[in-house]
């Protein structure tokens, strides 16, 4: 049976609520999420960061996949390749992902990443399945 994601994941990914990712669809091999551009996911060039959105894309491949794992199943990326095609300054970042392939032990996602609309990186990235293990007590 799939593991289901919670929508309103606070505390559930600290790094995804500490850059400002929500996520607002998540079904079986897809996911939808977004953040806010602020000021302060700025580099110094007074632009986002390129890693904000790596990081977009990323979780929401991690998103998309684990909709698609059974409860004894985790996911773990192993690369990701992206392409960047405009600056963003300002505005709402959304990120679509969907599972292009699965197996038993890898799966391959692409992602779309747009500004307000317009396109401005597309990444494809691998992860390895594997089996969970329970880890109490880590931080």
């Amino acid at each position: 049976m799939p593991k289901q994601f919670p929508l309103a994941s606070t505390g559930f990914n600290p790094f995804g609520d500490l850059i400002g990712l929500s996520f607002s669809q998540c079904e079986k091999g897809f996911s939808r999420c977004s953040l806010q551009v602020t000021d302060r996911l700025h580099n110094p060039n007074g632009v986002l960061h390129g890693g904000v959105i790596y990081s977009l894309a990323d979780t929401g491949m991690g998103g998309a996949l684990y909709t698609d794992l059974n409860e004894d199943e985790s996911c773990a990326t192993v690369e990701i390749s992206i392409v960047y095609f405009a600056p963003v300054t300002f505005g709402t970042l959304t990120c679509e992902t969907k599972v292009v392939h699965r197996s038993k032990k890898i799966a391959v996602l692409e992602s779309e990443v747009k500004n307000d609309g317009r396109l401005v990186a597309k990444a494809v990235g691998t992860y390895s399945v594997f089996r969970a293990s329970v880890q109490k007590g880590r931080t």
